[in-house]
């Protein structure tokens, strides 16, 4: 599914909040229904789908290269859609500096490479992606490109 906007809601002063919304009802109204059982299991795939489409928003502003399948692929291994993950054994949690949310980012990383016009708060799934996304493409061209660990 595409999601367009109109130009005047893709501004600068865009807020991921905005953009998860529109995001959310657009998924809604995609038609998706539920399956009898598997309601818990669909609704967080609709909600990381609204995630990820409201970061493409972002990125499509922000000329950050992407796409869905190459974020979702990468959202899925690094925390499973869970927005709050925090890796508490690996190397960078020995250091000090777990990384944290959706995309499993560092507080550094994050931080260099958030996206104007997103949260500050890591556990922001928009701006967790972001911000992963525009890591991803300084260092490997896009998110599309990493196929593991990054």
């Amino acid at each position: 599914m595409k999601l367009y906007l109109p130009r005047s809601f893709r501004s600068n002063a865009l807020s991921s909040r905005l953009v998860a919304v529109v995001s959310a009802v657009a998924i809604a109204s995609s038609g998706v229904a539920f399956s009898t059982g598997k309601a818990e299991a669909s609704e967080k795939s609709r909600q990381v789908d609204a995630w990820i489409m409201g970061a493409l928003v972002v990125m499509r502003e922000k000329d950050i290269p992407g796409s869905y399948l190459g974020i979702h692929r990468n959202l899925m291994r690094e925390s499973s859609g869970n927005r709050y993950a925090i890796n508490l054994w690996d190397s960078n949690a020995r250091a000090g500096i777990p990384s944290k949310g959706l995309m499993q980012v560092i507080e550094p990383t994050f931080n260099q490479y958030h996206v104007q016009g997103t949260s500050w708060n890591i556990f922001d799934p928009i701006a967790n992606i972001a911000a992963a996304c525009n890591y991803a493409a300084h260092r490997y061209g896009s998110i599309d490109n990493v196929n593991g660990p990054y």
